[in-house]
């Protein structure tokens, strides 16, 4: 990456829809040049360029963390299990207390004790989870330093 790269990562962090013409204008390179630089930024998986739907506005606005306790050699497959289920927005394994942490987004508490009990509870190696439920959240944000 060099700071054609980074300006056009930074640009599209600010706003996500700004245009090829626009980000070559900001930068002083032609489009085409744009059009290349982030069609490779997006192949090698530099970034990812995505609608990220507004819980609240979307009729998931009961948002949970959930650390998951799992037999030692099942990580893989609870972690692969609960990546696949639509509630999940992100799952992560890690170290700690928690072998996997997931982020769901529910309608209400009803329907996060049916997936906590129904869906989670039902996946082999599962042995312990820990439910945090978010009352407020104060930030929501998908950026990170470049």
């Amino acid at each position: 990456m060099d700071e054609l790269d980074a300006t056009i990562i930074a640009t599209l962090r600010r706003n996500g829809r700004t245009s090829n013409a626009s980000l070559a204008r900001s930068a002083g390179v032609s489009e085409g040049t744009v059009r290349r630089r982030l069609r490779r930024l997006i192949d090698e998986e530099h970034i990812f360029v995505a609608a990220i739907p507004n819980p609240d506005r979307m009729g998931s606005p009961f948002e949970a963390l959930i650390g998951v306790q799992v037999d030692p050699d099942k990580t893989n497959t609870v972690s692969d299990a609960l990546a696949a289920m639509e509630e999940m927005s992100w799952v992560t394994v890690s170290t700690g207390p928690y072998d996997i942490y997931g982020w769901a987004m529910l309608p209400d508490a009803a329907a996060l004790s049916e997936f906590l009990t129904a869906k989670i509870g039902t996946i082999p190696g599962v042995r312990r989870t820990e439910t945090f439920v978010h009352l407020n959240v104060k930030k929501r944000s998908y950026s990170m330093p470049v």
